[in-house]
């Protein structure tokens, strides 16, 4: 008798095990870039990444990992080891998002540690593609986003090209998808005009935000407005491209008659 409940004791905990080990892992979405797409604390609203709203979108089937981080570069990304950690983190199923250029293509003195020229930036996005999908993850790539520029006709202006370009290039090569953020804001910025364009972004006047009381004009950088237009025209174009990331959306609330 007392061997018959060892062997019940036994085939329990066997059972136990089998459906912990079955258990469904929440898919994960990793996101790295740079400061318009990472998370910010509330004491600096209302600044804010496009990353924060993007991730209200999504079923709690989903996990985010938001790493973006401001004023890193591929290159700075990497050698500061923010990568290393996320690479051995990935598993199978999982998404990377990656946006990148801002401060890869920063040439001034002053940014000169972040500089990354465009033959080292495909090498990066390579490396964080190639590795992410020895974890068996999924890479998705982002072109940066655009500044806000307008030239005298009141036209958006291309901010990134060579960066962009490289993107599209990777992307074909490795058979990636790739998302045209550069474009697709500035045909958001087209449509709005260089005056309402100035809304999504941190373009403050003085005496009205307390938190910045000299104002701000930042025509990099978006407000809550500005980051949630953004992570629309990320999710429009994922849907549209029938990534499987989409799938995970929140459906449409019909209204019952």
């Amino acid at each position: 008798m007392n061997r018959f409940f060892a062997y019940l004791s036994l085939s329990l905990v066997l059972v136990g095990a089998t459906a912990f080990k079955q258990q469904k892992r929440p898919v994960t979405v990793w996101m790295i870039g740079d400061s318009t797409m990472c998370l910010y604390e509330p004491s600096r609203a209302p600044i804010t990444g496009w990353g924060m709203p993007f991730a209200t979108f999504f079923t709690k089937e989903l996990k985010f990992e938001n790493r973006a981080k401001g004023g890193r570069s591929t290159r700075t990304f990497i050698s500061e080891d923010r990568w290393r950690p996320i690479a051995d983190s990935i598993a199978a199923g999982d998404y990377v998002l990656m946006q990148f250029g801002h401060n890869d293509e920063a040439k001034e003195e002053k940014y000169k540690d972040r500089y990354t020229p465009v033959p080292d930036y495909k090498l990066n996005l390579t490396k964080f593609i190639t590795e992410t999908r020895r974890k068996g993850g999924v890479p998705v790539l982002i072109t940066p986003v655009s500044r806000m520029k307008f030239d005298k006709q009141n036209k958006a202006q291309e901010t990134h090209a060579d960066y962009t370009a490289a993107v599209y290039e990777i992307g074909k090569m490795m058979q990636v998808p790739v998302i045209d953020l550069d474009r697709l804001s500035r045909e958001l910025f087209d449509q709005l005009g260089p005056d309402r364009t100035k809304m999504l972004f941190m373009q403050i006047e003085p005496g009205i935000n307390p938190i910045y009381p000299e104002g701000q004009k930042d025509n990099t950088h978006f407000n809550e407005l500005g980051a949630r237009r953004i992570a629309e025209l990320v999710l429009h174009e994922m849907q549209a491209q029938k990534l499987t990331l989409a799938n995970f959306m929140y459906k449409p609330k019909t209204e019952k008659k």
